[in-house]
């Protein structure tokens, strides 16, 4: 199994497009909201692709090196799952051209871009679906969908929906993706992306096209186009299914990111547990795929980190060590490096602040300089991992990446007291009489006979190597 190289240095930022910035107000909706007004279901803010493009150097010097924008078809929500046509942007984002200027600026800077595929359902002014209200029973696209009875009731809230439809949602007819017809439209869609330079695809939703044959094909679409095209699948549990030559490189690690919470935020798992509940994720998968997994700590569908976190920048600091040396790709959703705050969607959808005066800088800064050194060290990138201390009388929990001989050991205190830990190194490798550097700290730590003293503040954390 051959899984695209460049996904485990990958750093990714999640993009809400409508949210980020806005590049051209020539293409606002007349009722455009103010940037910084509270999100709606309905609004939109007027960010766009050209907001992307300008903003390109702050993500670089974040240390981003792949986005994943949320979908850009043209659709009639903010959101745009709920597509029209697939192949074209949605004007309020920009056009083609558009688009093309933002691969070639990502390229240029060698950052990946992959594009959000909503392949299970589509919009009702979707053309196929369109024709079928127009034409009930007698639409040669009545095939395309999952149809109980004629006529069609797409609109009328107060009678029974008789077509399935994502959640049921009237407003998100479902595919029939047996039908030979979709299934090549579907995946002329996938093809032409990638034609235009687009990385890869997030795909949306995929376990409820329960049909591995039609994965297969789609993979096989895909990678015949791009060998190194990144297909990544929205599954929310432990399912190793979905990763393989018949489906995905990797799915989106909620599984290891509830773990993750439960721990530090919510704090209703000990280190032991916790570090059973990451094994039993690891386990599940082959290691490739591991290290193709993508590690998120927020996305558009989840409560904001620093929220969930309590506002607690410890807390949400806590969260960003373990995932930058965690395996896998880490994911930045947009604005929770400057601790943004929001409850589910809408809110946790809000416009990306313009103005620098309410960012966290302290909280971006070291997000930062994470990334910088996940980018430096590639043994937080490729190392092997094993779970190398669990201290559960005194909430504390560590675990180690090894290289090639080189060791980085990530540590976190859950508790609310300071914490002196005595960490035996044989196991590391790390010499009696070297120094050790806490990344977190900005100390130099030195081995003695007994191992490496490393004092935790509360809430706190190290991460600690040995330095070139």
């Amino acid at each position: 199994m051959t899984v695209p190289e460049w996904v485990q240095d990958a750093v990714f930022y999640q993009i809400f497009p409508d949210r980020f910035a806005n590049g051209d107000p020539a293409n606002d909706p007349p009722n455009v909201r103010p940037w910084n007004e509270e999100p709606t279901v309905w609004g939109f803010h007027g960010g766009d692709l050209q907001g992307l493009i300008d903003r390109f150097d702050y993500l670089l010097d974040l240390g981003v090196n792949a986005i994943y924008l949320n979908p850009i078809f043209l659709s009639a929500s903010n959101h745009r799952y709920d597509t029209i046509d697939y192949f074209q942007i949605e004007p309020k984002l920009g056009d083609l051209n558009v688009f093309r200027a933002l691969i070639d600026t990502a390229h240029q800077h060698n950052v990946k871009v992959i594009l959000d595929g909503v392949f299970n359902h589509c919009g009702r002014g979707f053309f196929a679906f369109d024709d079928v209200l127009s034409n009930q029973e007698h639409s040669p696209y009545r095939d395309w969908f999952h149809i109980r009875r004629f006529p069609l009731n797409a609109y009328d809230p107060h009678k029974k929906i008789n077509y399935l439809a994502w959640w049921g949602h009237r407003n998100l007819p479902k595919f029939n993706t047996e039908s030979p017809a979709v299934r090549e439209y579907l995946f002329s869609v996938a093809r032409y992306w990638i034609e235009q330079g687009a990385d890869g695809w997030r795909l949306d939703v995929p376990t409820e096209i329960d049909d591995d044959s039609f994965w297969e094909a789609f993979r096989s679409q895909v990678k015949q186009i791009n060998p190194d095209a990144y297909l990544l699948g929205e599954v929310w549990e432990v399912n190793p299914r979905f990763v393989g030559e018949r489906h995905f490189d990797g799915l989106m690690n909620y599984p290891v990111r509830d773990a993750l919470l439960d721990f530090v935020a919510r704090r209703v798992l000990s280190p032991a547990e916790f570090a059973n509940r990451v094994e039993d994720v690891l386990r599940a998968y082959p290691q490739a795929h591991n290290f193709t997994q993508y590690v998120l700590l927020g996305s558009h569908d989840t409560e904001r980190l620093r929220t969930l976190c309590h506002e607690d920048d410890r807390v949400v600091q806590q969260a960003f060590l373990f995932q930058m040396g965690f395996p896998g790709a880490p994911a930045v959703y947009y604005g929770d490096e400057i601790g943004m705050t929001g409850g589910k969607d809408p809110q946790c959808r809000g416009a990306f602040p313009a103005d620098e005066a309410g960012w966290n800088h302290a909280l971006r800064d070291y997000v930062r300089d994470l990334i910088h050194l996940r980018h430096r060290l590639p043994v937080l990138r490729r190392g092997d991992y094993r779970t190398y201390l669990v201290d559960d009388a005194n909430g504390v929990y560590a675990y180690v990446r090894s290289l090639q001989g080189e060791s980085a050991v990530i540590v976190l205190n859950i508790s609310d007291e300071t914490r002196s830990v005595q960490l035996a190194v044989e196991s590391i490798g790390w010499e009696i009489g070297g120094e050790v550097y806490d990344a977190v700290s900005r100390e130099n730590r030195r081995v003695s006979d007994e191992g490496l003293r490393v004092n935790l503040p509360p809430r706190g954390g190290a991460l600690l190597y040995v330095p070139a």
